[in-house]
């Protein structure tokens, strides 16, 4: 079984590019913090190239950039090419099958979306207020 599930943050903007044969593929990577710190005290961070295709990447590239949280599943694949210089080398990858946003939308802590204005720009929305209750009436038990 090759399954690998990872939660971090993205090293950079995500690129989106098409194969010749017309197949959207979105590359990315995501830093991830080590769960121990080392010998002298500091916290160890991975970086994982990641793939994902089709609707998948161009979901990821349409709404993350760079520092968005994200988790990602899906399997590490190796891939075997030869560098400029003609020396074999082997690339590690995390293809994607699952991306969770995990950076709530609209830069707020409670994830409340602004809706489009009709200019085409965003007005930031008010969040829900609570209403006054009448608790002076009769209760039934």
């Amino acid at each position: 079984m090759n399954k690998v599930i990872l939660i971090g943050n993205l090293t950079r903007d995500p690129e989106l590019t098409e194969t010749s044969g017309g197949v959207k593929i979105c590359r990315f990577a995501i830093a991830v913090n080590r769960n121990y710190s080392g010998a002298d005290g500091e916290r160890k961070t991975d970086f994982f190239n990641c793939v994902a295709w089709r609707g998948l990447g161009e979901t990821v590239a349409r709404y993350t950039k760079k520092g968005t949280k994200v988790c990602v599943s899906g399997s590490i694949e190796l891939r075997n090419y030869e560098d400029s210089q003609g020396v074999k080398r082997t690339g590690v990858d995390i293809v994607a099958q699952d991306v969770e946003f995990l950076t709530p939308r609209g830069g707020d802590d409670f994830g409340y979306d602004a809706p489009a204005s009709s200019n085409g720009g965003s007005q930031r929305s008010q969040k829900p207020q609570l209403q006054p209750f009448d608790d002076d009436s009769d209760i039934p038990f």
